[in-house]
């Protein structure tokens, strides 16, 4: 394999562990502010979640192929920032286990808040990040190069 096929893999990795550190950082701070509520709904995860939904939505918009990002920095932005940050950043294997644990102890209405909220505020996030996107990135003719 040539070494010039590793560097998105690299960008992956790198964006992966600095977005799993904030998504762990993010999510103490959560935690230890409402500890109450963190103890019966898990609320770092959504939070963790609805903001990770509206940065990959700004990510999405900015990348474009109608953006002003030429080809190369578009693929950087999506294996560095999209890929590789929030996938690491959110938490959706999380979700799904924490919603699962709340069924099995039959809590009912976290599990079900828990799944509407998570669902239908990340779709608003990601909305809201795209449009944001596409406010601070109009589409133009221009094209900038990565580095």
């Amino acid at each position: 394999m040539n070494i010039a096929n590793l560097w998105p893999y690299l960008w992956v990795a790198l964006g992966g562990a600095l977005g799993s550190v904030s998504r762990f950082w993010l999510n103490g701070i959560i935690s230890a502010k409402f500890s109450e509520t963190a103890q019966t709904f898990p609320l770092g995860t959504l939070l963790v979640n609805v903001s990770g939904s509206f940065l990959i939505g700004i990510f999405a918009a900015v990348t474009i192929p109608e953006g002003r990002l030429d080809s190369q920095s578009r693929a950087f932005a999506t294996q560095f920032l999209m890929i590789g940050i929030c996938g690491g950043y959110t938490t959706f294997s999380s979700f799904s286990l924490q919603t699962l644990n709340l069924l099995r102890d039959r809590e009912w209405l976290y599990a079900g808040g828990n799944v509407i909220l998570s669902v239908v505020l990340c779709m608003i996030a990601v909305w809201l990040g795209y449009l944001l996107g596409s406010i601070l990135i109009p589409r133009n003719e221009t094209k900038f190069h990565h580095g």
